[in-house]
């Protein structure tokens, strides 16, 4: 049976959850561009002939974002509204179910249900498209939690990210749909510090081996540093 949950009061404390490599092992948005670039031939070339020079970007931090935008253009071409984009989403979550179910962190989603259960007001705030987001969760009765991601719409006969959910974005994104103090923040990522740093009690989740000490350096002392399940990162074991 699915469970119910208690409506937070509006005085509840704010958890804010990052999605992937958080809720989910993976990159999820990857995961859905890489489906359409797969499914068609052309895109494939044209994704092979564009990684000498776009593969670099994706790898440096300062250029991921532009490096990434030239894959999801190549994924993208051809829908010209997010209606078009949200049915693709839509689409590939039937589709991959099994696959995308054993992404699903179970000890990450233990502790995203003892929030709610607990009367939390709980939100999702991810780089990846919200409509993805929400339809992963609704395979584990959470689609009625609040999503915030990265907004998409046209953009050069394709669709692109016209505000990316990302670093300090994120955060004026949370406190432009009414979401203030945050009790607690689980993330991965160093571009998630804006959201770690607010939080009074920041919570690091499967981050990479090689930016453990550094989250242990900018961070508060005895913030705590978790793996939930992601086999290839950081944290100690919960």
């Amino acid at each position: 049976m699915t469970e119910s949950y208690p409506v937070p009061r509006d005085d509840a404390q704010l958890v804010v959850f990052d999605f992937d490599h958080t809720l989910y092992d993976g990159d999820s948005g990857s995961h859905l561009f890489a489906w359409l670039i797969r499914r068609n031939p052309l895109r494939m070339l044209a994704a092979v002939l564009i990684t000498p020079l776009f593969g670099p970007l994706v790898a440096l931090l300062p250029t991921r974002r532009f490096g990434i935008s030239g894959y999801v253009w190549i994924a993208t071409f051809g829908l010209h509204r997010a209606r078009e984009f949200n049915g693709i989403i839509d689409q590939y979550v039937r589709a991959h179910e099994p696959a995308i179910r054993a992404r699903l962190l179970p000890r990450a989603l233990d502790v995203f249900a003892a929030h709610r259960r607990a009367g939390d007001r709980v939100v999702v705030a991810t780089g990846a498209p919200p409509e993805l987001a929400r339809a992963i969760l609704a395979f584990v009765a959470h689609q009625d939690v609040p999503v915030v991601g990265s907004e998409v719409g046209p953009r050069l006969g394709a669709m692109g990210a016209t505000r990316h959910c990302h670093n300090e974005e994120k955060m004026r994104m949370l406190r432009e749909r009414g979401y203030g103090a945050i009790a607690i923040a689980y993330s991965d990522s160093t571009a998630d510090l804006p959201l770690l740093r607010a939080a009074q009690a920041p919570v690091v989740v499967n981050p990479k081996h090689s930016r453990v000490a550094y989250f242990r350096r900018v961070l508060p002392a005895g913030t705590r540093i978790l793996n939930w399940g992601c086999a290839e990162r950081g944290g100690e074991p919960a």
